[in-house]
């Protein structure tokens, strides 16, 4: 109940739920109950053939991740735009970007190198695609190739509860509950376990191989051991997933994640940060 002391107080939900007016927290102003366009807002197109429309979250920070390491590879064709959406100020529904992602959520790819562009959104997806176009960091083998599946979907699946349970009520919500905190607390450090558990038998997320699993978890789990997450790091005793932190180090050095994680960022220092990027000298 908003405004009670009591962290157990009890809320008796309505017949029909209406949204609060306002809802507060950070993001009331852009949450809405409902679907599509707001306003009508035509995309840019930059030079290369593929165009990220993103912003420099974990989320974002995979995608962009992924296109300085294929580079870093030699693949010339993975030169891309990155363009920033402010999605505190609602970009993310504006017309021509719903048209890319009618779930109006960052990152979304256009890749015009067809005839008719094809659209990718959802950042796992966005990874899988640019694995299979170049041929990179997903292994062929299907065992190997199954198992950075599991873990880029264990990553798809678990990281909803860090970031809209755990972010949401400990750093952003209007007021600090101690039932909700305390439960995706709980649910985080269970998850920092379970990949302390894995990386103590193998340096990578999928095997010795460095892949497309590790590029999700890491922007996410990694930066958290790493106390960029939330401001969290001593309520959660980071401290204790020494094989984390270990993985988290190694990624963290690879100059391509240097890179990547700087593009489409607007926190941080300012030579970490590059809104947007359209050659690979807006990064040096």
């Amino acid at each position: 109940m908003t405004g009670s002391t009591n962290p157990f107080s009890t809320y008796v939900p309505p017949k029909v739920w209406s949204p609060a007016t306002p809802s507060g927290g950070a993001f009331a102003n852009i949450n809405r109950p409902i679907a599509g366009a707001t306003h009508e807002l035509e995309l840019p197109i930059g030079k290369h053939p593929l165009q990220l429309y993103s912003l420099g979250t974990p989320n974002g920070q995979k995608v962009t991740i992924m296109l300085e390491e294929l580079l870093a590879a030699g693949h010339t064709g993975a030169e891309y735009d990155a363009w920033l959406i402010k999605i505190g100020e609602g970009a993310q529904f504006g017309s021509g970007f719903v048209e890319i992602n009618p779930n109006s959520k960052i990152p979304a790819l256009v890749d015009r190198s067809f005839d008719a562009p094809v659209r990718v959104f959802e950042s796992g997806a966005i990874l899988v695609y640019l694995a299979e176009k170049f041929g990179a960091f997903l292994p062929q083998d299907l065992p190997a190739r199954t198992e950075t599946f599991n873990w880029l979907m264990w990553q798809m699946g678990s990281a909803p509860f860090v970031g809209g349970g755990f972010g949401h009520f400990y750093a952003y919500a209007p007021e600090k509950l101690e039932y909700p905190i305390n439960r995706y607390a709980m649910e985080t450090k269970r998850q920092l376990d379970v990949l302390d558990r894995l990386l103590a038998e193998r340096r990578f997320v999928a095997g010795d191989e460095y892949t497309i699993a590790d590029m999700a978890i890491w922007p996410w789990y990694g930066c958290m051991v790493m106390g960029e997450l939330y401001d969290a790091a001593e309520f959660l005793s980071v401290h204790n997933y020494q094989q984390v932190r270990r993985w988290a180090d190694e990624v963290a050095a690879r100059p391509a994640v240097i890179r990547g994680r700087k593009v489409n960022r607007m926190r941080g220092k300012p030579e970490e940060m590059v809104a947007e990027r359209h050659d690979a000298s807006d990064l040096d």
